[in-house]
């Protein structure tokens, strides 16, 4: 299904585009790179002067070094187009805090307390919020996503279709399902 197409005529102004690779190395470890990149169509106007049009308002890197548990081993961001050279530029090496954390165990909300404001940059800590779920598709390269492994899978009761009393859990992931509860 597709988005229907619009009611009225219009001209496009801006893009963002979002992307992450994720890689598995040879020493057995994950890494995921991520981009943000913005573009606008029209010449644009900033305090640091005119960037034309087609050319990065925003062009912002992060690689991650995971382990097999999710844990963030190593992290490097760095902003190669930004509006105000000598200011956003700078911001990169506090993304080294990000060492330490879990991808799949409370990230967004830590990472929204670490860089919250003037502590770290807008457009790098909104890219940080699509690694998790990316993670977790870098590694379901290796498995089946209902293979039992005797741990209830990660996915379950984190999304509407997959919650354990779904009709989609009880056809996929029949180990699992509890059922509907009775309503009042």
């Amino acid at each position: 299904m597709s988005l229907p197409p619009p009611a009225v005529s219009r001209r496009r102004l801006h893009v963002r585009r979002i992307e992450v690779e994720g890689f598995l190395r040879d020493d057995g470890l994950y890494e995921l790179d991520a981009s943000l990149r913005d573009v606008k169509d029209v010449d644009y106007p900033i305090a640091s002067g005119l960037r034309p049009a087609g050319e990065p308002v925003h062009l912002m890197r992060l690689r991650i070094v995971l382990d097999a548990g999710f844990t963030i081993l190593d992290a490097y961001a760095i902003s190669e187009r930004v509006p105000y050279p000598g200011g956003c530029d700078t911001i990169g090496p506090a993304y080294r805090r990000l060492v330490g954390l879990n991808l799949v165990r409370g990230f967004r909300k830590t990472v929204g307390e670490m860089f919250r404001d003037v502590e770290g940059c807008t457009h790098i800590s909104e890219l940080l919020l699509s690694l998790p779920t990316a993670a977790i598709q870098t590694f379901a390269t290796f498995r089946r996503d209902n293979e039992d492994v005797g741990e209830k899978p990660f996915q379950l009761d984190r999304c509407h279709a997959l919650e354990t009393t779904s009709e989609t859990v009880r056809r996929y992931y029949p180990k699992w399902y509890r059922g509907r509860e009775p309503r009042d």
